[in-house]
């Protein structure tokens, strides 16, 4: 029996050829990995404020979410866990002055394009460099493909 899907969003940032990313240890195997800012989404919160509440706290940059770039499911390796995964293409606002970070984050990194496929083996999951990777092609659909029922007339 497979375990409930786990709800999740992340967001590609890109400044001048460079990535936002997070650097955090991976609670199954403890070895540190690099991320998007990403996470769950919680409790009465729509996918764009996630996305958004997500980037501020693991890395204190305000963006500004301008496409999404898909939607996927992944199920990693000897688990049952299921992670779909909404993608969304931001450009950074401002870092926030004196911003507190998510414990669980190790560090924040801007990294070019080299380097995160020099280090796709340390990514956590295969979902980081394919958003990436969408980005880099083009390949991506306005905001508004994500819609709420209340936003609905």
């Amino acid at each position: 029996m497979r375990q409930p899907s786990h709800l999740t969003v992340a967001c590609v940032v890109e400044k001048d050829g460079q990535f936002l990313m997070v650097e955090e240890r991976d609670k199954r195997s403890g070895e540190m990995v690099f991320n998007q800012p990403a996470g769950h989404v919680e409790a009465n919160e729509t996918l764009f404020e996630a996305a958004l509440r997500e980037t501020r706290e693991e890395t204190g940059w305000e963006v500004e979410l301008i496409a999404t770039l898909g939607v996927a499911l992944y199920n990693p390796p000897d688990t049952d866990e299921i992670y779909c995964r909404t993608a969304f293409l931001a450009q950074p606002l401002q870092q926030l002055p004196g911003a507190s970070i998510d414990p669980d984050i190790h560090a924040v990194h801007w990294l070019d394009y080299a380097s995160l496929r020099a280090m796709s083996a340390r990514m956590r999951s295969p979902l980081v460099l394919a958003c990436v990777e969408r980005h880099r092609r083009g390949e991506c659909f306005p905001l508004d493909v994500v819609f709420e029922p209340r936003d609905e007339p």
